[in-house]
């Protein structure tokens, strides 16, 4: 059974960038606080016209660009995303409208900050299964919109953007060489956006209270982020029978520098293979990792017959990795 392997990537980030000298402004914050204990320096956020889908769609073209193929020749549309356009239609809905792809299947998937994870393992399955030819996964993000802007300890982490990838079967030892996904809903509390669902619908009191917002418990998910995403990098590697060190290149969700360099020291790769992209992006949650993918195929960080990781963790709690041979 041959696999699926990633024949085209692009990404899009809003013109308009909010640095860490202009949070200063906003909340009881600083510059050197906000670096120190994240890693972060800027972040992107949207225009009042863009919404998730045409961030999407902005990231799609260049990654068909890079394929050599044309909207038409997409026959399943993944979007990944916890800010969708709407609650329905999907956001995978609006961005086969917007390309022109008409009849093919479109849906997103909802795992936080796995979630582009998430969606490289199911196309992957639906590619090996025959169900799919051709894939459009992307990862996108409109945060700032959900985000507590009073809220010191969490405005300061989130940014938007989108990054996508084309998948189709591959011809040669190229591709996804193994998966591994899970989640634990026991600890969705500590990381979640309470208001806007069957649960807690939107009220006069929910939109006063901030419950559309994001709540973070930071120092309970930095553990438990730190142990699931050196767990899911075993995992992929063992059952690919590949030691860390063969790794050309990590790609880890970009949530906090902490993190980052918590788990490539208990994993044992070095900071030089690691992608880090935090620092100019901030948290775009299920975007990071294919928006940080792009941008290390375009700066030649990845050549071709490379092994490349990819590992994420995230609010529900999910978590997930994925090993590919370039």
């Amino acid at each position: 059974m041959k696999g699926a392997k990633i024949i085209g990537t692009g990404s899009y980030l809003p013109e308009k960038i909010l640095t860490n000298f202009d949070l200063e402004k906003i909340v009881d914050t600083s510059d050197e606080w906000i670096r120190t204990r994240t890693g972060i320096e800027e972040r992107h956020i949207v225009a009042d016209d863009e919404a998730a889908s045409s961030l999407v769609v902005n990231a799609a073209r260049k990654a068909m660009e890079m394929a050599s193929i044309k909207p038409q020749d997409i026959d399943t549309i993944i979007c990944a995303t916890i800010s969708p356009d709407t609650p329905f239609p999907s956001t995978g809905c609006w961005v086969g409208t917007a390309l022109g792809i008409e009849g093919v299947p479109a849906f997103d998937v909802s795992a936080a900050c796995s979630g582009f994870l998430y969606g490289l393992i199911v196309a992957d399955s639906l590619i090996k299964a025959g169900t799919a030819k051709r894939i459009l996964v992307s990862g996108v993000e409109i945060l700032t919109r959900i985000t507590n802007w009073t809220d010191r300890t969490t405005c300061v982490l989130f940014g938007d953007g989108a990054g996508t990838v084309i998948m189709e079967e591959s011809d040669d030892d190229s591709g996804i060489l193994s998966s591994y996904w899970g989640a634990d809903g026991s600890l969705g509390d500590l990381l979640i956006q309470p208001a806007g669902g069957s649960r807690m619908p939107p009220t006069h009191e929910t939109v006063d209270k901030n419950l559309h917002t994001i709540y973070m418990k930071g120092n309970e998910v930095f553990k438990h982020a730190v142990r699931k995403m050196a767990l899911a990098a075993e995992k992929v590697l063992v059952k690919a029978n590949i030691k860390p060190e063969e790794i050309a290149l990590f790609i880890p969700h970009q949530a906090n520098i902490r993190i980052i360099d918590a788990t490539i020291k208990r994993f044992g790769i070095p900071r030089e293979k690691t992608m880090v992209t935090i620092d100019k992006i901030g948290n775009i949650s299920s975007a990071t990792i294919p928006i940080s993918l792009d941008w290390a195929v375009r700066e030649g960080r990845i050549k071709k017959g490379d092994l490349v990781l990819l590992d994420a963790f995230g609010g529900g709690f999910t978590w997930g990795a994925t090993l590919m041979r370039w």
